[in-house]
């Protein structure tokens, strides 16, 4: 039977914290009675929390050397700010701004004049590569091979493949001239065949376009033109663009492709049709979309086509088919 001494014993142990002593000490197995000398403060504590107390602290230390590390500039350099600002409006007043809305080319500035902007290949070699790419038949009728081709010398920022990529990718477009309401033709893009290619469209300098184009003896405006299965791009033009587009260059060069090779399948220049309406791509667009400029521009060269002065100025169009004749975009 158990004594009531030692019960009272057990009760008392049971009621203690179960926290591991930081430095155990040996127990005595009697009941801890008046004899045994109080625990301190430090070890009372100890007993309760045990390694936690530690561990907190170390805890603390380990994080600021973290932080110091994460925000520390680096070898020669300065801090960075742990929570910069969210905003994204800058100064509070603006250093540079953009042309008020509506802004167009000076009014002094005739149409047909090559817009300023960034610098134009202005001389090449008068040789011309072919720009390797080819692309499958497109269209359904009689074929036409075509190469893409660049003048040795004349360098595009964006690289010369950009021209013979967009050369391509416009005339394989249903809104160009393989649309089957154009007449039934079929295009293919080659850049190595045993046999000379039906026309061959070339990016050249700004003074072989002039020397091409008749600058001197026609109009005296950069153009570019299609002399027998020649098509010359001008590159001025492919840089600049044109008044009449108003700073679209995209819509621009599309316009340019498809309004030289459309010389090759036989079409003139004509005029605007309706006031406010579309520009058929036969235009002279690098020009003007005005009938009017036109007739006066045909009083110092004939372009081959009458334009009646009847005031109708188009809208700025880069395709034959522009809704793509068969309900396409």
């Amino acid at each position: 039977m158990v004594s009531n001494r030692t019960e009272g014993h057990r009760s008392q142990r049971s009621a203690e914290p179960l926290a591991a002593s930081w430095h155990p000490t040996a127990e005595h197995d009697g009941d801890a009675g008046d004899e045994s000398p109080k625990p301190s403060r430090r070890r009372r504590v100890l007993g309760r929390y045990g390694w936690r107390i530690y561990a907190v602290p170390l805890l603390v230390v380990v994080s600021a050397l973290a932080v110091f590390q994460a925000v520390r500039p680096p070898e020669g350099g300065r801090a960075i700010e742990m929570n910069p600002p969210n905003d994204d409006t800058g100064p509070a007043a603006p250093i540079v701004t953009e042309a008020p809305p509506g802004q167009t080319f000076a009014p002094e500035m005739f149409s047909a004049e090559l817009p300023p902007g960034a610098p134009v290949p202005e001389f090449g070699a008068r040789t011309f590569e072919v720009l390797p790419g080819t692309s499958p038949r497109i269209g359904q009728g009689d074929l036409y091979r075509y190469t893409v081709e660049v003048e040795v010398g004349v360098k595009l920022s964006e690289g010369n493949d950009s021209f013979g990529n967009l050369v391509q990718e416009t005339l394989s477009d249903p809104r160009s001239w393989t649309n089957p309401q154009a007449g039934g033709i079929a295009l293919e893009r080659v850049d190595r065949t045993g046999q000379r290619p039906d026309f061959r469209v070339i990016l050249v300098s700004q003074q072989t376009a002039r020397e091409a184009c008749d600058f001197s003896n026609g109009v005296p405006f950069d153009s570019s033109c299609r002399k027998g299965d020649m098509v010359y791009i001008n590159a001025a033009r492919w840089v600049r663009g044109a008044v009449s587009f108003e700073g679209d260059s995209g819509s621009y060069r599309r316009y340019a492709i498809n309004h030289e090779v459309g010389h090759v399948f036989g079409n003139g220049h004509i005029g605007c049709p309706a006031q406010g309406g579309l520009a058929p791509v036969m235009m002279q667009q690098t020009f003007s979309v005005s009938n009017n400029e036109l007739h006066e521009l045909n009083k110092v060269a004939d372009q081959g086509t009458f334009i009646p002065a009847n005031g109708f100025v188009c809208k700025y169009n880069a395709w034959p088919f522009p809704v793509g004749g068969n309900g396409g975009p």
